[in-house]
C-alpha cells in the first residue's frame, strides 16, 4: 500500500477504526516475528504488549506500520528477558542468603512477607540491590563497599540508605502484625548507616543487612 494514500485513508477513520485496521493487517506479522525470537506460547504475550503500545501511541504510529511495529515487538523482547533476568539473579540471591541465617533462627517467615520482600528487591534498581549485598552478603564496609561499587563512600551510603527504606517499607506493607524479634540478636542488632536499628533486620537474615563497619 502506498504510504500517503495510507494516510489519507487513516486521517477518515476513527481511532478504533484505525487500531483494528492495523491488527488485522499486522498483528500475524508481529506474532510471527515474536515466535521466532521467544516461542509461540510467550510471542503471545509479546504481540498483547506490542499492539497496547502501539494503541497508546497511535498517533505516533507512521503510514509504513509494520517496522515500527516490529521495533516495538523487539524492545518488548528485550525487556522481558532482562526482566526475567533480573528476578532470576535476585531469586538467586535470596537463595544463598537463606544459607547464612544461623541454625536457631526462625526461618518460617510468611509466605505473603517473603513475597512481598522479593519484589520489592526487584523494584529496587541494580546499583540499590548491589548496595544491599555488598554489605550483607559479602560483609564489607561502606567505603570497601563503595570502592568495589565504583563510586563514592557518601553515594554508597545514599544508594544503601534508600535501598533499606523501600525494603522497610515493604515489610511494613506486607504484614499488619509486629514483627517477631526471634530473628535479630538483641545484643548485636544490625544498624544502619547512621547507627539506628535497622527495622528490616525484623524480616530479613541478619547477615542480609549487616552493621556497617
Amino acid at each position: 500500500m502506498d504510504v500517503s494514500n495510507s494516510r489519507a485513508e487513516s486521517a477518515h477513520l476513527s481511532d478504533a477504526q484505525r487500531f483494528a485496521a492495523l491488527w488485522d493487517e499486522h498483528a500475524g506479522r508481529v506474532q510471527a516475528y515474536a515466535a521466532r525470537h521467544v516461542g509461540t506460547q510467550a510471542a503471545e504475550e509479546v504481540v498483547a504488549e506490542t499492539f497496547l503500545i502501539a494503541w497508546r501511541r497511535l498517533a505516533d504510529v507512521p503510514g509504513a506500520p509494520l517496522p515500527w511495529l516490529l521495533v516495538v515487538a523487539r524492545n518488548t523482547i528485550a525487556n522481558s528477558r532482562r526482566s526475567s533476568y533480573r528476578r532470576r539473579a535476585v531469586e538467586a540471591e535470596l537463595g544463598r542468603v537463606a544459607h547464612l541465617m544461623r541454625p536457631d533462627d526462625d526461618p518460617h517467615v510468611p509466605i505473603a512477607e517473603r513475597e512481598s520482600l522479593l519484589g520489592a528487591l526487584v523494584a529496587l534498581t541494580a546499583r540499590e540491590r548491589e548496595a544491599l549485598f555488598l554489605v550483607g552478603w559479602d560483609g564489607l564496609g561502606p567505603t570497601d563497599a563503595a570502592r568495589v561499587a565504583g563510586c563514592s563512600p557518601a553515594t554508597f551510603r545514599m544508594r544503601l540508605s534508600r535501598a533499606r527504606r523501600r525494603l522497610t517499607e515493604a515489610a511494613r506493607g506486607g504484614t499488619t502484625e509486629t514483627a517477631p524479634q526471634s530473628h535479630v540478636d538483641p545484643d548485636h542488632p544490625p544498624r544502619d548507616l547512621d547507627g539506628d536499628v535497622s527495622p528490616i533486620a525484623l524480616h530479613l537474615p541478619v547477615p542480609f543487612l549487616g552493621e556497617p563497619r
